[in-house]
């Protein structure tokens, strides 16, 4: 099953001209690693369509306010800290993701900060993502913002994480755990599920 330009826009209609830049590299990552069927590009689309904004957002955005900042990481952030970073990306980036996923020096946590169609992040997973690829994401992360890349590390995120399973079995709540680590989005990347399975048919 490929999706076509026109079946992308119903789907995401916010994505504009982006559809036409990425429908290829969607069929051919999801060819790649067996998203296929119905249930399966239909969960796919709607995960890397709300993760994404829709195809316009391959770049973490963490241009966060001192409550977001609590909301979001209420273990990296404290009131203080919060107010003085609020709004400062690159700070924010290195207090959230500094000393895990891999990231160990200073700046890691920028540099290797969210990207892709499903934001790969962490240096770890830049390293794994880029073995499995065949590229070289610790020195080029930006590699991840091109379509095709962006398409395929998701689709490699989706089939490393087992999310072929869930969507098999319906388990739309699941892959959105696995993805997101919580719940965060949940009505917009079921509204997407539902149209998606509409259009698809």
């Amino acid at each position: 099953m490929s999706i076509t330009t026109q079946q992308l826009l119903q789907i995401l209609p916010n994505a504009g001209q982006s559809a036409g830049v990425f429908v290829s590299a969607l069929n051919t990552a999801m060819n790649h690693y067996q998203i296929v069927g119905l249930k399966r590009v239909a969960a796919f689309i709607a995960q890397v369509g709300h993760e994404s904004g829709q195809l316009k957002c391959l770049v973490e955005n963490l241009n966060y306010s001192a409550d977001a900042l609590r909301k979001t990481w209420p273990s990296r952030f404290d009131v203080e800290l919060a107010t003085a970073v609020a709004r400062k990306p690159e700070h924010i980036a290195n207090i959230a993701y500094g000393n895990r996923m891999g990231n160990t020096a200073s700046g890691d946590g920028w540099k290797y900060r969210g990207r892709g169609l499903i934001q790969v992040t962490g240096k770890a997973n830049y390293r794994a993502c880029g073995e499995t690829l065949g590229l070289d994401l610790i020195t080029q992360p930006e590699l991840l913002e091109k379509p095709q890349h962006a398409c395929m590390s998701a689709a490699w995120f989706w089939a490393s994480n087992g999310l072929n399973t869930l969507a098999d079995a319906g388990k739309f709540d699941a892959i959105t755990q696995r993805i997101n680590g919580g719940h965060n989005g949940a009505a917009d990347r079921q509204a997407l599920y539902a149209m998606a399975l509409k259009v698809l048919v």
